[in-house]
This record gives C-alpha cells, structure tokens and sequence, in this order.
C-alpha cells in the first residue's frame, strides 16, 4: 500500500480501432463488486483508503489490471483488447456459392448477425445532452434510359444541345440527362434530456433548374427519407420495408458470408443477403460488420426486379457509418438513386433518376449552445440571404462535383433562353397545378373542376380563377362563377387572404358564397368559401340525391401559428340556408310555433389544429403539404347567437377530430381516421351533425359507402375508419394471381349516436331522421388498388358490405366503390 493514491481518472479505448469505450466496470483493490460502471469512455474514482490496484473489466474484452508500481495515476489510458468470440473463430466464407443450410442456427452468418442484434447500436446523438454537426447535401435529378431513338424526336427541335452535357456513362449507349441540380448545407443542432428538441438550419442553398425551384427541390427532398438501419422496417414513399440489420432479418431475408475485408480502415466481413420470396417488398445488396465491434460500417440496399411500387421503378442505397465508441453511431455518408417512371418497369423504360447525397461531418457535442438555436427561423429553400458566391461552395462543400454536375448550371442557363422549352415548362406547370397562368399575375382554374353534374343543376359549368405573382404570395384573391343549366341559375363564390407576419403565418381572410351544396358530407367542415363540395357535382350517382341546399354564406377568419404545426383559427360566419329542392328535400322548421323553410345563423367557431412532423414547401398564404406519416388532431368549437345579425339559434358544438398513417412492420400500413363532436343544444336538420353517406360510385374519404344522405342525424357522435394496406403481402402467395401485382386492403367503418326527441320534434318531417344509437352502424370489406398497366397502377376498387340496420327501406346492403389514386 506505499503507493497507494486516493484518486485515479482517464479514458479507456479500444485497443484495436482506439476507439472510446464505454460499460466498462471497474473493481479496486481486488473487491468482489465493481466500484462503477462507466457511461463514456472517461473515468474518475476516488476512494478514502486510497487506490492500489484497479481492474477494468468489459463483455468481450480481456480484462486490465493495474497495480500503479509507477506512481502514475491521473490521465491515464487504458487500453482494453478485444477477444475473438468462439462462436466465430470457425467461419467459413463462401465465396460466390450460395451453401444451404438445415436452419439458421447452422448459418455462420445467423452468428454474425446475433453478435450485431445484441449490441444494437443506437444513434450516438442520444447519447449526449446536446449536439450539433455539418450536412451537405445535393440533389440531382435527370431523365434515364435516353437512347437515340428518343433523341431523335419532334419534342427535341431546337433543344439538341442538351444532349451535350448528358452523362454518357451508362452501359448500352443509355444517356443520364440531367434536368435539375440543387445543393444545400445545413447546421443541426439538438438538445436531449427535457426540452428533447432538433432544429436544422439552413446555412445555403443553390439550384438549378425551372423556374419554380423551391417546389421541385422541396418535393425531391420530401421522396428521401431518413434511415436506421438497425430499426426493424424502413420507410421509404411511406411503405414499411424490411430491414437486412433488424432484428427480424431472418424472417424475410437470406443471409451469406461472401468475404473478409478492409473498409475505411476496419477489418469487417462482407454478408450478402436477398430476399428469400422475390415478390415481398424487400432489398438485396451487401453488409459490412466490423470483426470487432460487430457494428455496421457500410451497407448496399437494392430493391428488387419485382418492386410492387407504383411509379417506381428502383430503389438504391449505399449507407457509411462511424462509431466513435462501442455503443454508438454516428451517419457519415448516404448516397441514395430513386428510379422512377410513369408507364412501365422495364430495365431500360424511360423515367426520372433522382440522386441525392449526404455527408455528415464536425460533430460536436455538450457544447451548451444557447437556446435560440433550437428556434424554427421560417426559413425556405428561395430566402436571397442563403445565395452564396462560387468561393463559398468551393470551400465548404464536403466533396468536389462532377463534370456532369457542373454541366446542369450551364445546361439550364442556356434552356431559359429557349422558347420551346419555355412552352413545355409552362404544360408541365398547368397538369400539375390544374391552373392556367396569364400575365405572371393571374391563374384560371380549376381546370379539373370545370364540369360537375346534379341533380337540382344538371349540367353544371365552373369557371374560377386567382391571383398568383409567385409561390410565397402573401396575398390572394380567387372565386368562380358557375351555372346550372336545369335550374338556371347563376352561383358565385369568392375569398380575398392576406398573410401579414410569415413567422407566425398571421393571416386574415374574408370570403362569401352563393352556391348549391350538398350539406352533412363530411362531420368535421371548415367555413372556407372556396373548398368544393364533391358530392354536390358527381358525375355518376348509384342513388337519387335530392338532398341538396342553396347556401348563402359570408365568412370572416384570422389565423396564425404560434408554434410551428400548430394553428390557432377564429370564424364568424353567417349564412343563409333553404333546400335546394323543396320538393323532394324538406328543411322546414318550427320556432316559436312557426314553421319556416329558411333558417339563418351567425356563428363563431375556434379551432386549434395540430399536424407535428408535417412538411410544407413555400411560406406564402398559400403552401404546398408534402405527404408524410404525422398525425392531425383538430379541436373546434362553435357558438351560434341568436338574434345577432338575425341568427334563429343559439347553441354550442365541440368537435374533435384524429387522423393518421401508420406503418406497422412488414405487415403494411393502416390509415386510422376518429372523430367526435356534440351539439349541447337543439338545432334543426340544417344545423345538425350528419353522418356522412356516399352515393356516388367514387371513393370518398371518411364516409360510409352504403348510408344515404342524411340517413343517419345526431346530436352527439363517435366514427371511426379504419382501413389496412398490406402492400400486396398476401397475395404474393398466391399462384397466377400474384402476377397481377395486385395489393390488397381491408377496411371497417363504425358509427355511434345519439338524436333527442326534441331535436327531432323542430323539424317538420320529424320521423325521417334518427342515429344509430341502438347499436354501432358498421361497414366493412375489401378492396385492391395498384390496377393498371406497366407502372400506371393508380386504379382502386372497394367491395363494401353493410353491417346493420338492414331492415331499414331501400338500404343498399352491398356496394362497388371506385377511384383513382395518384399516390405510390
């Protein structure tokens, strides 16, 4: 004990890779349990009897003693050196032959992949109580498979030149033309513990391309999704695919030791896998597991031949990784390609390459960087402070760009300069935004709302239009006339919004509307003038739909957002409402002891709406929502006055509102859609909550397929939708059919309520109405989508049953439903 010493401190690294380590317990002076557990690689200990010898002791490593003999005891390194794991030593790599094996057990690999599974690495950002690092990011995009025949064709007069800086280094004479090139870098920074937040900074921003850059940048951006490898599904077009390092690999996939091998460095073996069924959705490529650590440093995914995708025709991804110490990683480098083509999934099929790549770099951690950094600044890809010279670039970008890459900024400048090119921009532009551009100022449309058809109008025509100087206008006006030309009449609709403070999305709006609606088609309505009424203008009906309202309406609203995602609205409406068609549809009503036929109501409604994760592109009055799986909660409620601007009732309604995608592992993805609400007063039919029916042949969201209009009316309700996407799962087992490609979906539709005698008793035809409070109204059934040609799949069809209630007149106990869906 003459050298005993009370303190020792210092970090303890792998003696391979000399990487931290971390879960090391240390026992002094030869005691039985470990006087601590390290949670990084540094250690301090102190001890009143002082400190002669110390052992360091770690799962898989061979233990260190020290016994201080050369009185040195702070700043120490201690340097632990892995043990080969026995069940490893004897494996055999199998070069290009696939062997078979009885089970997995019997599969060198199956022991590889037990070693990752159990140190399952988290990502190393958790781990600390704050961090921030460096992207670089940049996103091509370019048309595939050009050959010479395409060349050649009429679309490409006065256009040849392009051809010129196509990447000609693909095999078969296939020419890459690059269309649009964007790079940006980012600054992260994020706090763990209790404010749990991460902001990402834009630091630049530079594209090429068309002209409305922000909306194309934003909605490639949106098509890549972020990747950890060792979750058990993967998310990519928000379809859950399997991953190769779950723990649940062996289920879909077949594993292979193919070789040992050096990567960045780290002696790792190399394990190919594939799928073991080639119609699953699923990869095939290539892992990289360190021999020591047993962590991933580089992987390959590959979808398959057989992708059951809509409009995607490949999917490849090559993964990096560090790990600065035993438990964690952290992302180096990502390089991802989507393939994507709109008619057919041929190898060489014409379509669009979508390439992006992302180097993470200059970690830093436990800096305390002040709060304000964890701020949304609001900012957008088209802000002018994030231009930056040619030095900047030259300077901060993680890696050189290639020729081809250079080659978009000159491609593009001199496109602009093309007329031709200006006028298929410009079609491309109106098929995707359904509106007409005149004089860089005004926009007609709707083009696909043009013609409608009812029963009260017949033949209806809608011609609209709206101001648009730019995507981040901070100000619109749009309205549309139409004419019906059974009835004869002429209806308008018009709304004026101006959004005052972008950092809060402060806006106020004013709107009017005289039109034919058809009232009760959905539960949780907005009062905006310009949202069109589907049911009120199909064009084929499977039923008589006489129950349709002329609606006079004037809105006034203010918004804004004093948290990101989340909306806070307030509306005072009035409106004026009478059937329609008063011969067939009855909205008589008594007050007072008087029957009236027109009801008049002046309301406020608060609402609070919720969509956290969302993504927009743009910052104007109007944005752009790009698909993604979050979730939207929306809470309102309503108060009617009457006698205030000649409102007949008084009342109050609370409404709430919950809908959301999920994906649930391989098993596909279900869309779950609740919502509730309650008048707390009696109302006549005009006002009342109706459950939403469908009697169009289409597909429309959240209604029940097989209720007339206004067959079910509550005071107080609960529905539910529920619909699961297997993504093709099932069918894939089975022969002949699972070469359709087909995709399967399940669905149940529930609804509960309550009617009071006495809001039934107001209406004149008091015994039509009821809700279904005898029991929950139910519909369920099947559908298929992904029905079509090539990768042009976006046809869907549901088969409907009706649960209940069947003893009701003229119910439809089975129904077809149809629709398209331009989603993947």
């Amino acid at each position: 004990m003459v050298f005993s010493q009370s303190k020792i401190s210092g970090s303890i690294i792998d003696q391979k890779t000399q990487k931290p380590l971390s879960g090391v317990d240390i026992f002094i002076n030869n005691q039985n349990a470990a006087k601590t557990t390290t949670l990084n690689s540094q250690f301090l200990i102190e001890a009143d009897s002082g400190i002669a010898t110390a052992t360091f002791s770690k799962k898989n490593y061979k233990s260190e003693v020290l016994n201080f003999s050369d009185l040195k005891f702070e700043n120490l390194t201690i340097k632990l050196q892995p043990e080969r794991i026995e069940v490893l030593q004897e494996v055999i790599l199998a070069g290009n032959t696939k062997k078979k094996y009885k089970n997995k057990k019997e599969n060198p690999a199956y022991a590889i992949m037990q070693e990752v599974w159990k140190r399952k690495k988290t990502n190393g950002l958790a781990n600390y109580k704050d961090y921030q690092f460096k992207n670089y990011e940049k996103i091509e995009i370019g048309l595939n498979n050009i050959d010479s025949t395409f060349r050649e064709r009429k679309i490409f007069d006065q256009l040849e030149f392009v051809f010129d800086y196509a990447d000609s280094a693909n095999y078969e004479k296939k020419l890459t033309l690059p269309v649009f090139f964007n790079e940006t870098i980012y600054k992260t920074y994020g706090k763990n513990a209790l404010e749990n937040k991460e902001n990402k900074i834009i630091v630049a921003n530079k594209f090429s391309g068309f002209n409305n850059n922000e909306l194309i940048a934003s909605t490639a951006k949106n098509q890549f999704k972020d990747v950890n490898l060792y979750d058990n599904t993967l998310n990519f077009f928000n379809i859950g695919f399997p991953s190769p390092v779950g723990s649940e690999g062996f289920n879909t996939y077949d594993y292979e030791i193919t070789d040992s091998l050096s990567v960045n460095g780290t002696e790792s073996y190399m394990i190919k896998y594939s799928p073991k069924r080639k119609e699953v959705l699923a990869f095939q490529g290539n892992l990289y597991i360190s021999r020591d650590t047993f962590n991933v440093v580089k992987a390959t995914l590959k979808s398959t031949t057989n992708i059951n995708v809509n409009f995607v025709n490949g999917i490849y991804m090559e993964l990096e990784y560090d790990s600065p110490n035993d438990t964690i990683f952290l992302p180096k480098k990502t390089y991802t390609e989507l393939e994507m083509s709109i008619f057919n999934k041929k190898k060489d099929s014409k379509g669009v390459l979508f390439k992006k790549t992302d180097i993470f770099s200059d970690y830093l951690f436990d800096q305390n960087f002040a709060d304000s950094f964890l701020t949304d600044q609001n900012q957008t890809l088209s802000d002018t402070d994030l231009t930056k010279p040619d030095s900047f670039w030259e300077e901060e970008r993680e890696e050189p760009l290639l020729e081809s890459e250079k080659n978009v900024y000159k491609m593009v400048s001199e496109l602009e300069n093309v007329p031709k090119f200006k006028r298929i921009v410009k079609l491309v532009e109106i098929l995707e935004s359904g509106y007409i551009n005149a004089w860089k100022a005004i926009d007609f449309g709707d083009i696909f709302s043009v013609y409608g058809n009812n029963e009260v109008e017949g033949d209806r025509i809608r011609l609209g239009a709206r101001t648009y100087f730019s995507p981040n206008d901070m100000w619109r006006i749009e309205g549309y006339t139409a004419y019906g030309f059974n009835d004869q009449k002429f209806k308008y609709g018009f709304e004026g919004r101006y959004m005052f403070n972008r950092d809060n999305r402060a806006t106020l709006g004013f709107g009017s509307r005289n039109d034919v609606m058809q009232l009760g088609a959905q539960l949780t309505t907005d009062d905006g003038i310009m949202t069109r009424s589907f049911a009120s203008s199909s064009v084929f009906s499977s039923g008589t739909n006489a129950s349709l309202s002329f609606v006079k309406q004037n809105n006034l609203f203010f918004s804004l957002e004093p948290v990101k995602n989340f909306e806070v609205r307030l509306d005072a409406s009035t409106q004026n409402i009478k059937s329609a068609n008063p011969q067939n549809f009855n909205l008589d009503f008594y007050k007072n002891n008087s029957l009236k036929s027109k009801l008049t109501d002046f309301h406020t409604t608060f609402s609070l709406m919720a969509t956290p994760g969302a993504k927009y592109s743009q910052y104007g009055v109007d944005r752009y929502a790009f698909t993604t799986l979050s979730p939207t909660f929306v809470l309102k409620f309503t108060h009617g006055f009457e006698n205030v601007l000649e409102g007949d009732f008084d009342y109050n309604k609370l409404q709430f509102l919950y809908s959301q995608p999920i994906i649930l592992g391989n098993l596909g993805r279900t869309i779950l859609n609740v919502e509730a609400g309650k008048n707390f007063n009696t109302v006549p039919l005009a006002l009342q909550n109706i459950i939403p029916g469908n009697q169009s042949y289409f597909l429309a969201p959240n209604t029940f397929a097989l209720l007339k209009y206004y067959e079910f009316v509550a005071d107080a309700y609960t529905t539910m939708h529920v619909e699961h996407h297997f993504q093709g799962k099932l069918i894939s087992f089975i022969p002949l059919i699972n070469k359709l490609k087909l995709r399967e979906i399940i669905f149940w539709r529930g609804a509960y309520g309550s009617l009071s005698q006495a809001s039934k008793d107001i209406n004149f035809e008091n015994q039509l109405y009821s809700a279904p409070n005898e029991q929950i109204y139910y519909e369920y059934g099947f559908g298929f989508e992904n029905i079509g040609f090539g990768n042009l799949k976006i046809l869907r069809v549901d088969f409907n049953w009706r649960g209940n209630y069947l003893d009701r007149p003229d119910v439809s106990k089975f129904g077809v439903k149809f629709g398209l869906q331009m989603n993947f």
